[in-house]
């Protein structure tokens, strides 16, 4: 760490990016020392608790928990700790080739507050509320900027890089699972989340993305979960031409993905893709499936995130028996429920430990993203120490590369919030019904019977009602809302869900589907019979 970044330095980075923890900046200058480079910059909450450090290095409990890692332990500040998580525990699990751990560089106080006052026009407007830049900190992570090929300047090679958050690949069949609870098995994680952030108004739209497309090992369901993705962005899919983004939103949410933005991202895929008008996106999407495919990353990321063997409904017991404390989770259940849980309590110290290490390993693993990089080829170009991928519709090879990112390590105290997290999305989706309400076009009778059709043949819905006046379906059950809307768009395409949530007391006096049979000009169908084929008999 001799190299020291000071004020006048700060002009050289530009946002990139940014997550709970970190700020990402890209290096915008001339120096040989930083070109190809992206810089991770720590945050502090912006509670008015401005001088006050975050701890300088791991609790005592976090010291048991990582005992093993020496360098881990002996860390002196959190980020330093952080580093060594990803050289010493996430590296081996998922492979020197796919993990960059970085390395420190010093720099001053000035330097920082100077990026801070750079960036923050940038940054989303919640994100400036909540955090800033932690001008306390004496050092930053330095990483390869995995959006563009190393060797030169960004400008060198024509590249494009796709970023993804694949999130939980797999249902978990943990024996700690109630019955209370086990929608989690027929339910995503993704796709429960994606409920509560609807019902608390922190997204607009469902994401039709499923991990478990993603995981599947097909080629077919993979380049269906990469479309999804690219139709509901959201901060899972982002993607980037030399290092430039041309598509998803910097540090926030991206908006679903309209005719607008689509045309945009199709002109900007030019320099890239060698094909015609409305071709070029459907050829990245196929690319980034078969350069996934045949990596083979995927299945080393689950199965780390598969490390979490008994959900947070059984490490959370474990978690309280290493910090000494009173299970508090137990103080809930009732004496039968309690007995579930009576096998972890009961464990060596050791087994606790190894329990709570492999779920916050899986949480990281559950957490990440995924950078693929992609370069064209030239031709004549023989070989390369890269990874190919033949795109034969354009008759393209590409030299691509694969790096995990964001391996942050997780905090022994953040059990408490996973099993709170946990506990209100349960809340939302098990406890009780739920109340799904569509936006559908119900034109005339025959629409609103398709509809009704439709929806009724999915299992757990004990309650429909359409309202024709008002062109909305309200569905009430323990049916998935996904399911739900992906059954109504086979019928109308544009059909979206309004809101999500417990039900409130419904009224009698729903409004009936009407009984007489009118019809709009989709549903009614007339035959016509050509002239020409109209025979007749004549006397004449």
């Amino acid at each position: 760490m001799e190299v020291i970044l000071k004020e006048k330095d700060a002009a050289d980075w530009v946002y990139r990016g940014e997550g709970a923890a970190n700020l990402v900046l890209a290096y915008v200058g001339s120096s040989p020392a930083f070109i190809g480079k992206v810089m991770r910059v720590h945050k502090s909450p912006r509670n008015g608790s401005e001088g006050i450090k975050s701890p300088s290095s791991l609790t005592a409990h976090e010291r048991l928990l990582w005992k093993d890692v020496d360098e881990l332990i002996s860390s002196s500040n959190n980020e330093i700790a952080g580093q060594h998580f990803v050289q010493h525990v996430m590296k081996p699990l998922l492979g020197s080739k796919y993990v960059d751990a970085g390395m420190r560089v010093l720099v001053s106080r000035e330097f920082l507050e100077s990026i801070g006052k750079n960036v923050i026009c940038q940054r989303p407007t919640w994100r400036v509320d909540t955090a800033q830049v932690d001008a306390h900190c004496d050092s930053v992570l330095l990483l390869s900027d995995h959006s563009i090929f190393p060797h030169g300047s960004p400008q060198a090679n024509v590249c494009i890089s796709v970023e993804i958050k694949p999130k939980c690949g797999f249902l978990p069949l943990s024996r700690f699972i109630s019955e209370r609870t086990a929608v989690k098995r027929r339910i995503t994680r993704v796709q429960m989340h994606q409920a509560l952030k609807l019902h608390q108004g922190e997204i607009s739209e469902l994401s039709e993305y499923n991990p478990l497309d993603l995981f599947s090992g097909s080629k077919e369901r993979l380049h269906k979960a990469i479309k999804d993705l690219f139709t509901s962005p959201q901060n899972n899919f982002r993607v980037f031409l030399n290092g430039s983004l041309i598509f998803g939103a910097l540090g926030g949410g991206a908006t679903n993905t309209n005719f607008l933005i689509a045309q945009a991202f199709e002109d900007a895929l030019k320099p890239v893709i060698q094909a015609g008008d409305g071709l070029r996106t459907e050829n990245l999407l196929n690319l980034v499936a078969t350069g996934l495919h045949k990596s083979g990353v995927l299945d080393r990321l689950l199965e780390v995130q598969k490390l979490d063997n008994d959900d947070i409904e059984g490490a959370i017991h474990a978690y309280y028996d290493i910090t000494s404390q009173k299970c508090m989770v137990c103080t809930e259940l009732s004496e039968e429920q309690a007995k579930r849980h009576a096998s972890i309590h009961s464990a060596s110290l050791d087994d606790s430990l190894k329990m709570v290490r492999d779920y916050l390993i899986a949480a990281t693993a559950k957490d990440c993203s995924l950078m693929i990089c992609f370069r064209p080829r030239d031709q004549g170009d023989s070989g390369s120490v890269n990874n190919n991928v033949h795109l034969e519709s354009t008759r393209q090879t590409f030299d691509f590369k694969v790096y995990f990112i964001d391996l942050d390590l997780k905090r022994l105290n953040k059990m408490e919030e996973y099993y709170e997290l946990d506990k209100k999305i349960i809340t939302l989706l098990s406890l009780c019904s739920l109340k799904t309400v569509l936006s559908v076009e119900l034109l005339c009778s025959r629409c609103s019977q398709k509809v009704m059709k439709l929806i009724a043949t999915i299992e757990g819905i004990t309650s429909i009602v359409l309202d024709q006046a008002k062109n909305t379906v309200t569905v009430i059950g323990e049916a998935d809302p996904v399911r739900i809307i992906n059954r109504v768009r086979k019928f109308r395409k544009s059909a979206k869900i309004v809101s999500i949530g417990p039900p409130k007391e419904e009224k009698k006096d729903a409004i009936p589907i009407p009984q007489t049979l009118r019809l709009c000009q989709r549903c009614d169908v007339w035959y016509v019979i050509a002239e020409d084929g109209y025979n007749y008999c004549s006397i004449l």
